[in-house]
């Protein structure tokens, strides 16, 4: 008989943990029952899964009991107190946090890319950061082809990525400027970033911050990119730099892409490698103006790639665009394919 599992989501009404309930939703996961957690605030609140109305329950220690899979969305420090809280009680723990991202014995997950280090797993698992996750969805097949010597990314990052509030921010400001408000007068409590000193208009605006900055004046968002990379693909060698940028769009990731690859390739050649990749949509036709749109990436399980073409000056060099949607593939749904991998390998431990 197959086994059949009891799922909880912490973080169960934020922007993420409501798209990892619709994920639920439409895996072909055997889920027996799914258990909605949330804070004190939340609790109480109703959700619809399938045909069911659930009733969200506060997260405590006790709400692990019996638990198989737990999908965690709150929040790093959430996922440092309860992660560990669930694993006692026998659960797998698939984090959306970046709390145990670079910790040695969790694995940083992207099925396509990694899935046989799920084996190491010892309880907790990591999702990836929501920029590196379509990144390594996009380059893998030609790191596996033809190898990789570089990596520059720039980011254009939509507003759901700092959550549901942000949007509402966003929406605010845009109504705001367009019904004549001065710039100056209008509120910015959340961007660039809620935990730093000043916060600045993202309405019809870009904000090169995300996250505070750290060391060398890079962001701890270019940071995660930078070490997840290297993490997943598994070689400390590899150069890697990111810039992130705050952008007025509501949901879908957009990147612009340069590597060095180490081997001679062409254009035709990595848009073959795109056209098999798991996990990847090629739309680039310049003739008819094809190419991914964070727009039309909404509500989309996979990675979009065009703009593909050779750099100018470096022999080896090749430039690509890169979107998703990142509260899809850049979080829930590659929780819930860590999940459905996990079934596969045999890995939950029940």
């Amino acid at each position: 008989m197959e086994k059949s599992y009891v799922v909880a989501v912490v973080g169960a009404t934020g922007a993420v943990g409501t798209k990892m309930i619709e994920m639920l939703e439409q895996t072909e996961l055997p889920i027996k029952q799914i258990k909605l957690l949330a804070s004190k605030r939340s609790a109480g609140k109703e959700l619809k899964f399938k045909d069911q109305t659930l009733v969200v329950e506060e997260l405590v220690p006790a709400s692990f009991e019996n638990v198989d899979i737990a999908l965690f969305s709150a929040g790093g420090g959430i996922s440092k107190v309860f992660a560990p809280e669930a694993v006692k009680r026998g659960a797998v723990v698939i984090d959306n946090t970046s709390h145990f991202r670079m910790a040695e014995d969790v694995p940083l997950v992207v099925p396509e890319v990694n899935r046989e280090a799920l084996k190491q797993h010892k309880g907790i698992i990591a999702n990836p950061n929501c920029s590196t996750i379509q990144m390594m969805v996009a380059l893998e097949p030609i790191r596996q082809a033809v190898g990789l010597e570089r990596i520059i990314v720039s980011t254009y990052q939509a507003v759901s990525g700092a959550g549901i509030s942000a949007v509402e921010e966003l929406k605010k400001q845009a109504l705001e400027l367009i019904n004549g408000t001065p710039v100056e007068e209008l509120t910015a409590e959340i961007m660039p970033c809620g935990g730093d000193k000043k916060h600045y208009p993202i309405a019809f605006n870009a904000l090169p911050q995300i996250d505070v900055f750290s060391d060398e004046d890079y962001t701890y968002e270019e940071w995660k990119m930078v070490n997840e990379t290297k993490k997943i693909m598994g070689d400390e060698t590899l150069k890697v730099s990111a810039t992130c940028v705050r952008i007025p769009v509501l949901s879908g990731h957009s990147e612009s892409v340069y590597i060095e690859v180490k081997n001679d390739t062409s254009v035709a050649a990595i848009q073959e490698l795109m056209t098999a990749a798991p996990g990847v949509v090629l739309q680039d036709d310049p003739s008819q103006q094809l190419y991914p749109q964070a727009l039309t990436s909404i509500d989309k399980k996979e990675t979009f790639v065009g703009r593909i073409r050779k750099d100018l000056d470096v022999d080896k060099g090749f430039h690509l665009w890169v979107v998703s949607d990142n509260l899809l593939k850049g979080a829930a749904w590659n929780s819930v394919q860590i999940a459905e991998t996990l079934h596969e390998m045999d890995l939950v431990r029940v």
